[in-house]
């Protein structure tokens, strides 16, 4: 299932995490949420493939550690969303459809 792009309506804030809001529910180590808003990772489905970090031109996305997730134990966390330039790339090679780039959300 992919990211559901009215998460920012549909879910509630959670808290915050370096400097980027998380939309609940988090219940770690299994349910982690969604990062961000204006570049949103849904922690709950990221693979951690890496391709995101790889492909965006302004390095958006840092690796965070998620020990216990079932999907992955690390993520691609949108740490530096504010450099976004909506190129959406990074939407583009995700293989699970875990991000999800609105520059009306902020």
């Amino acid at each position: 299932m992919a990211i559901d792009p009215q998460f920012d309506q549909n879910r509630e804030k959670a808290g915050t995490h370096e400097g980027h809001d998380v939309w609940g529910p988090v219940e770690e180590p299994e349910q982690l949420g969604i990062h961000g808003t204006h570049v949103a990772v849904d922690f709950d489905i990221c693979l951690a493939d890496g391709a995101c970090l790889k492909d965006c031109p302004v390095d958006v996305f840092e690796w965070v550690d998620t020990p216990g997730h079932p999907e992955s134990e690390i993520k691609a966390d949108p740490a530096n969303e504010a450099q976004c330039i909506d190129c959406m790339l990074c939407v583009d090679v995700c293989p699970v459809d875990a991000i999800d780039v609105d520059s009306g959300r902020v």
